[in-house]
């Protein structure tokens, strides 16, 4: 079972040295659920990444503010576990609250631009743009 954002803000809160944080990502990459290989396609590619990034949303239920869930794939452990903590903020939740939903805050609260190299930062800011996007078109 995937972790909450509550659970990876509390696992970041216990962990002081930024070694075992990073090792705590890479854990919850791990613990993501596989994206079948034919979901390894050019429509689901985030541009923007230095790593291979993959997202494959679905959109379901109330057609005035559907919910959004995704599951995604890297070539990178990290990235795996980046992808994680953004599964956990925002799948499962309507696009509205996805839109109302301020990232830069969570990853300032976790410290993740701090900690991460300027392509990782760059990134991850794409993959976000992404799912906003994906919520953002499916309000119109």
């Amino acid at each position: 079972m995937a972790a909450t954002l509550d659970e990876i803000r509390e696992n970041f809160s216990l962990l002081d040295d930024w070694e075992d944080r990073y090792r705590y990502v890479i854990e919850l990459g791990k613990e993501l659920e596989p994206l079948a290989e034919a979901d390894h396609s050019d429509d689901n590619k985030v541009r923007g990444c230095a790593s291979q990034v993959w997202l494959k949303p679905q959109l379901s239920g109330d057609d005035a503010d559907p919910l959004l869930t995704f599951v995604g794939d890297s070539d990178a452990l990290i990235v795996r576990g980046l992808i994680a903590i953004l599964h956990a903020t925002y799948s499962g939740k309507h696009v509205s609250e996805v839109l109302a939903i301020d990232p830069e805050a969570i990853f300032n609260e976790l410290n993740l631009r701090e900690h991460l190299t300027p392509q990782r930062s760059n990134g991850l800011r794409s993959m976000v743009e992404r799912l906003r996007k994906i919520a953002q078109e499916a309000r119109v």
